[in-house]
């Protein structure tokens, strides 16, 4: 009874301690104000606002205001607009996108500062009259919980950032009616940039949302498996956008092997600083990467035709054991190497190892099914991973026999510490360079060139693998 008591308080306090763990997701991709402001920019573009400002339909929207509730002042406003033959957008620029956090740093604020010449053609002037209007949209970006994404969750223009001057010096005829132009766009021009150019705005954003998330779900090609990552959740922190993402693990069929998930293992993620995003990645999403690059293989080597020095070297070795099994040793000797298990990436802050569980056998012909012994080998190797370009690239440098077994001999017993140097000479000469060939290729990073830049770093920390872009 005591037993069962304390079992249900184990699991209790077991359970309290998951609740209470902060859970870590498999990746996470952090976008700052530049990726955000040149984003959105391209889609402004795509969409035409600048053709929507020139658009703008100013005449029809300052005959439309009321001229301060006053119907003697309205009728005198009317009598000037008589006046105007044609008022119209002459020229349109969207200025730099500025991107800044909300007072409560939970939000986006995004302004569209417009550089705006409207002219005006009239009688009382022989040339157009050109008015500098000067004015900013505003738009709000926040993460919506239910959808797991980010949303714009308004759009709007305020009259305090309209700034309206003459562009030259008129008439003492004219000036009366340009006065009354520009204190007629004062509230017409808001409305008009919310009416006509917030749903481009709006529209924009949906199409930059829509690109980041197929970004996020673009296939990383590993050899014959593929690596996809799926947006979890959003958030956003200062002036950066926070996507937190599931990934998994798919072969040449587009099974799922492997799901990785939010869990309580650590993720160490870099601030961003100065660069316009980074992709972090946590140690066991890149191990399974490196395992699917690494598969379990089995390599013979007729060692006395491919690699003779070592030939001589561990009939050498083998003599220290046995003589008699030395001699049986002919010119189609027989090394096999197998890598029964997938290799474990370990990091370390600005360091990585490859540790993998290794079988050798030693078989005197290349016609005998028995092999001498065989032996089990944990090894490792450094790796260096790298960027060339746009690739990822990973290669594993020298590789040490940090314990040796004996699983079985066909000849006399013996401490396998005897054949730690040859064991370690082979494994560096047949299996690593087997392996290095494998990881030639690298793994692409289109995230990176989906993002507008052509070359990658690199970097590891105790606990992930970040890469960020090189800017040019």
């Amino acid at each position: 009874m005591a037993s069962s008591r304390t079992f249900t308080l184990l699991c209790g306090l077991l359970a309290a301690t998951l609740v209470g763990a902060t859970l870590s997701p498999p990746a996470v991709l952090l976008l700052g104000p530049e990726i955000i402001r040149e984003k959105l920019t391209q889609k402004l573009r795509d969409h035409d606002a600048i053709r929507i400002l020139q658009e703008l339909p100013l005449l029809s929207a300052i005959r439309e205001e009321p001229a301060g509730g006053i119907p003697i002042l309205g009728s005198l406003v009317n009598s000037a607009l008589n006046h105007i033959i044609w008022l119209k957008i002459t020229s349109a620029n969207i200025l730099e996108l500025q991107v800044q956090p909300s007072a409560d740093d939970q939000e986006l604020i995004i302004n569209i500062p417009l550089d705006l010449v409207a002219g005006f053609n009239t009688p009382l002037v022989k040339s157009i009259v050109e008015i500098h209007m000067e004015t900013e949209a505003q738009a709000t970006i926040r993460v919506e919980t239910s959808k797991k994404g980010l949303t714009l969750s308004s759009c709007s223009n305020s009259g305090r950032s309209l700034r309206i001057s003459l562009l030259k010096k008129l008439s003492f005829m004219a000036n009366p009616l340009a006065n009354s132009v520009m204190k007629l766009l004062v509230p017409a021009l808001p409305k008009l940039v919310k009416s006509q150019l917030c749903p481009v705005i709006e529209a924009a954003f949906e199409d930059m949302r829509e690109d980041l998330l197929r970004l996020v779900k673009a296939p990383i090609s590993m050899s014959s498996d593929h690596l996809e990552f799926d947006l979890l959740s959003s958030a956003i922190k200062d002036s950066i956008i926070q996507l937190n993402l599931g990934a998994k693990l798919l072969d040449s069929q587009g099974k799922v092997t492997k799901r990785f998930s939010e869990s309580a293992a650590s993720l160490t993620i870099p601030a961003l600083d100065s660069a316009p995003f980074s992709l972090t990645v946590r140690q066991d999403v890149v191990n399974a990467a490196v395992a699917a690059l690494l598969p379990p293989e089995e390599l013979m080597v007729m060692l006395d035709y491919v690699l003779p020095e070592l030939a001589l070297q561990l009939k050498s070795n083998i003599k220290v054991i046995s003589e008699k099994a030395a001699a049986q040793l002919s010119s189609t000797q027989i090394v096999k190497i197998l890598t029964q298990e997938a290799p474990e990436l370990l990091l370390d802050q600005g360091s990585a190892k490859v540790a993998q569980m290794i079988v050798l056998e030693v078989f005197a012909t290349n016609e005998v099914r028995r092999p001498f012994f065989t032996l089990g080998i944990e090894a490792n190797s450094e790796a260096q991973f790298y960027t060339k370009g746009d690739r990822l690239m990973l290669n594993l440098n020298e590789i040490s026999s940090d314990r040796i077994h004996l699983m079985n001999s066909d000849i006399d017993l013996f401490n396998p510490e005897i054949l730690k140097d040859i064991a370690t000479d082979l494994l560096a000469a047949i299996l690593l360079p087997n392996e290095n060939a494998k990881l030639r290729s690298g793994i692409p990073l289109s995230m990176m060139k989906a993002l507008g830049f052509t070359e990658a770093t690199s970097f590891l920390t105790k606990d992930a693998f970040v890469v960020t872009p090189v800017s040019s």
